[in-house]
């Protein structure tokens, strides 16, 4: 069989079906990263993040611990409302109750620049 060499036509647009680019979906870690960032103001660079799974006799859930460092003024005052706000925070995480939020550790050095360095850790169970 030979080809045609007019075909398809110039003026021919293929069909292509309306299908809208799938962002995937945001995993526990994501969205846990994400909250703390916004309560610094959305400074912060999550520099370690550790996850363990969590059981007592009722609940079950994941323990976090986090290491965020906040380079620069504008940072730093970011890293600070997070200090200040986190112990008493309502998280909203769909499928997730925040039973413990706790600043393990936070480390002020000024040189070779401003940096505030801080350790957290949460408690989350999830929710039936």
């Amino acid at each position: 069989m030979r080809a045609d060499p007019h075909f398809p036509p110039p003026s021919f647009t293929p069909s292509v079906p309306n299908i809208r680019a799938r962002r995937p979906a945001r995993s526990l870690t994501d969205k846990l990263q994400a909250a703390l960032l916004m309560l610094a103001d959305g400074h912060g660079a999550i520099a370690r993040h550790v996850e363990r799974s969590w059981a007592s006799v009722t609940f079950a859930g994941t323990r976090h611990t986090l290491d965020i460092v906040y380079s620069g003024a504008q940072a730093i005052a970011g890293g600070e409302r997070l200090l200040a706000a986190l112990p008493d925070h309502e998280f909203t995480i769909p499928g997730q109750l925040v039973a413990d939020a706790t600043v393990v550790e936070a480390q002020h050095t000024l040189l070779p620049e401003p940096r505030l360095a801080v350790t957290v850790e949460l408690l989350l169970l999830e929710e039936s």
